[in-house]
């Protein structure tokens, strides 16, 4: 897939749900802020909220990750963990797409890059209408796919990056995380998906709690984004 479009917000969607998307992006987010750039890091949709485990929910993971000032949670967070379009249904809220598209680029427009993760899978909806390869769509995006190394991820994966190609927007690269329980499949699913999809690069990250090393596995991820970025904003962080 064609790396051609120059918005400076990029996507990571996961394969399915629990795949390490928020450790991905955090750890990405570290690695940028490392280069001097000035990163924003968001979660567009948060489930299962509540005040009392605020400090635990990736907004706030992805806020802290990067020291930014706004937003400092996800941009929309409902109690019940369901999907976003039934969980907001139950809240009684509607999300309005071109409000949260507005609210996305002017975040971006503030920062080098933005960093958008979304909820669950590719196509778990937002609403009944939408999800987050529409968003991708609308903002011009790049988009990172994150796995588990685990049995079943290849099919996952294919499908999220079919979907993607489908709706022409630019993969940046895969990243397989470490699963909480190793298969026989861990360890052979980054060069078998690299053999069976085509991409150049399946990034595979190990599994670390230690800041730090989780930003040094992805810093040559972190380079090639820049790479191919706009030039610099001129806004404070």
């Amino acid at each position: 897939m064609s790396e051609t479009r120059r918005s400076n917000i990029v996507v990571i969607t996961g394969t399915d749900t629990a795949v390490g998307k928020t450790w991905v992006t955090a750890a990405l987010a570290r690695a940028l802020v490392r280069t001097g750039a000035t990163v924003r890091a968001i979660k567009v949709v948060e489930t299962g909220c509540s005040d009392a485990r605020r400090d635990t929910e990736d907004g706030v993971i992805l806020a802290r990750a990067t020291g930014q000032d706004a937003p400092l949670e996800a941009l929309y967070r409902f109690r019940d963990e369901l999907s976003p379009a039934v969980a907001a249904e139950r809240a009684g809220q509607a999300l309005d797409f071109d409000e949260l598209l507005m609210a996305v680029e002017r975040y971006a427009s503030r920062c080098d890059l933005l960093l958008l993760e979304g909820a669950s899978g590719l196509l778990s909806p937002f609403t009944w209408e939408w999800c987050l390869v529409d968003i991708a769509q609308a903002l011009e995006a790049r988009a990172l796919v994150v796995g588990s190394d685990r049995l079943g991820t290849l099919n996952h994966s294919l499908l999220t990056l079919g979907a993607l190609e489908l709706a022409a927007v630019p993969v940046v690269d895969t990243i397989l995380t470490p699963p909480a329980k190793a298969d026989s499949s861990t360890g052979t699913n980054a060069a078998a998906l690299k053999r069976l999809s085509g991409v150049a690069r399946v990034v595979t990250v190990p599994r670390t709690d230690d800041p730090d090393t989780a930003a040094d596995s992805l810093a040559d991820v972190a380079e090639r984004l820049l790479a191919a970025q706009l030039p610099p904003a001129t806004a404070e962080h």
